[in-house]
């Protein structure tokens, strides 16, 4: 895909979000049932609702965009992963969340991102029992929608932005499910800042949809965990730093897809404390 890039995705908007709703269904239909849960390789959750959300998405990218490879978490797992030396691919998480998945919550997402250079440039974030889904192109913008109940149709479009930061009205999104000591130490730079606790990818698009100002992620996530939040919060007018204080990048390691300590950023003008 050449750097005149932005035509093709605004054109890829409209069927991403019919696969992504189609996979959100499939979700649902398995989050409806007595499903079993079985465990990775390295001892994390899976339900038939992950592998199931992921081959629908595989089947429409390969329609979609037969040129761009896809990594897929559950692909990624049984020891598959195209070549990506091409510089451009999907990274699609089909069930982030699945913690709160597993005990019948209802922040868990849908993930479709595209990664160009290192860089998340699309992403599509669906949270199918919430009935809302995020989405944004770089360069272009992020919006929020509505999704009706039987998970088929989109209400109007909102476009949305980061906020200004307010150090005396700070907002923090927190892992619910990975709260650690490292976490609560650097927390404490905010000692009077309201903190919220959510799950899956949906802390990134509180801070993209200017409902927090900081996300701080001292713990272990994989690139398909973020890819297309990323982009939303990025296309939104936010930013991800890594460890080191660079914006976190994408294709770091192929061989684990893992992603150091980052913080998400509503006010680039904010300084914020190292994450190490």
């Amino acid at each position: 895909m050449p750097d005149t890039y932005l035509p093709t995705l605004n054109k890829l908007m409209d069927p991403l979000i019919k696969t992504i709703l189609e996979a959100g269904r499939v979700v649902m239909d398995v989050y409806a049932t007595d499903f079993s849960v079985y465990a990775k390789d390295d001892a994390s959750p899976v339900t038939e609702a992950d592998q199931r959300g992921e081959d629908v998405i595989a089947v429409a990218l390969a329609n979609l965009t037969p040129d761009i490879p896809m990594v897929g978490e559950e692909a990624k797992s049984e020891g598959k992963c195209p070549d990506i030396s091409g510089g451009i691919f999907w990274l699609v998480d089909p069930l982030d969340g699945t913690k709160e998945f597993i005990k019948k919550g209802n922040d868990f997402t849908v993930n479709i991102g595209l990664i160009k250079d290192g860089k998340p440039i699309m992403g599509l974030v669906l949270a199918p029992a919430l009935n809302k889904i995020y989405a944004g192109i770089m360069g272009v913008g992020a919006w929020t929608a509505s999704v009706t109940k039987d998970g088929n149709t989109l209400g109007k479009r909102s476009a949305i932005s980061v906020r200004k930061a307010d150090l005396a009205n700070m907002t923090i999104v927190a892992s619910k499910s990975h709260r650690s000591p490292e976490l609560e130490a650097w927390l404490k730079h905010y000692p009077s800042a309201e903190n919220i606790s959510i799950g899956s990818s949906l802390k990134l698009c509180l801070v993209a949809e200017g409902k927090a100002d900081l996300y701080p992620r001292l713990g272990p996530t994989c690139e398909w965990d973020t890819a297309a939040a990323h982009a939303v919060l990025v296309a939104a007018g936010g930013r991800v730093l890594d460890n080191t204080g660079l914006p976190l990048g994408y294709a770091k390691n192929l061989s684990t897809f893992l992603n150091p300590w980052f913080v998400c950023i509503a006010d680039e003008s904010l300084d914020v404390p190292a994450i190490n």
